[in-house]
């Protein structure tokens, strides 16, 4: 935990990792929960399973960052009326308690063919929610950008991307935001990892990063996910057929973030018929 958690906020977070068992303790004593087993872990957090008082199936988000959890629990509250993301139960600094989303099974490991009229119904659901005063699409397109651009300068990343490609890749991503006629109110970062079966309830999402842009931002991850295996390109009719939404729009959003998943492929599973194929859009 220390190791990964050091990752983001550095050697100084060992401190408050070490306190972790004692925050639980005096959460759980506090809001009557009882605490389960660790959950597959954030890049800012740690999850755990958890029983609320009343008995309803639950999930305790720690961080540092509590700032961070307060914008998280803010941004679920935009998205309440939609009924697709979990209902948050209980919030104070450095920690949040949801409403587990059950069966849970995230949709990157769920088959792709189960995917795209569910994902429609998703999408239909988060961006039917009125528009709010957030930020906008290209604020947080800027903000990962810059982000995740800093890790050109590793060597087994910038070996495969260069600044001419991710240059490009900004290009694309700035023509975009200049044509968006129709925004709505995007969940923001709507990876695989970021939305989860909810059985009866449909597709459920968590970790909104809201802002107003384009619909298709929101099923572009879906698309570039076909990388290395039936390919962006028939990915991206299926979804688009599904979504009801612009076809060339969807694709060229997916050109445009295509290197971000290349840099998470090459940081993790190298999984080079995937990144071969989103390095070549």
């Amino acid at each position: 935990m220390t190791a990964r958690l050091a990752r983001r906020f550095g050697p100084e977070v060992a401190g408050w990792c070490a306190d972790v068992p004692a925050l639980v303790d005096r959460l759980s004593a506090r809001w009557g929960l009882v605490p389960g087993e660790a959950l597959e872990p954030g890049a800012v957090s740690v999850v755990l399973r958890c029983t609320w008082a009343d008995g309803t199936p639950a999930v305790l988000k720690l961080s540092p960052d509590g700032e961070l959890l307060a914008a998280q629990s803010e941004m679920l509250a935009l998205f309440a009326s939609s009924g697709r993301v979990p209902a948050v139960l209980a919030q104070e600094r450095d920690a949040v308690v949801l409403e587990e989303v059950r069966p849970g099974t995230l949709a990157e490991d769920m088959p792709f063919a189960t995917l795209p009229g569910r994902w429609a119904d998703l999408l239909a659901a988060l961006h039917g929610v009125p528009a709010r005063p957030v930020g906008l699409l290209r604020g947080r397109c800027e903000e990962s950008f810059q982000r995740i651009g800093r890790r050109l300068a590793e060597p087994v990343i910038g070996a495969r991307i260069s600044e001419a490609m991710w240059s490009r890749a900004i290009a694309r991503c700035e023509k975009l935001l200049d044509t968006d006629t129709s925004p709505v109110l995007l969940h923001g970062d709507l990876h695989l990892g970021n939305v989860l079966d909810g059985g009866e309830r449909g597709l459920m999402a968590i970790d909104p990063k809201a802002c107003l842009g384009d619909p298709c931002f929101d099923a572009a991850d879906l698309v570039v996910a076909g990388a290395g295996q039936e390919g962006v390109r028939a990915r991206c009719e299926a979804v688009a057929a599904a979504c009801g939404l612009d076809g060339d729009r969807l694709f060229a959003w997916s050109q445009a973030i295509a290197p971000m998943l290349a840099i998470a492929h090459l940081a993790h599973d190298g999984d080079e018929a995937a990144i071969d194929e989103l390095l070549t859009l």
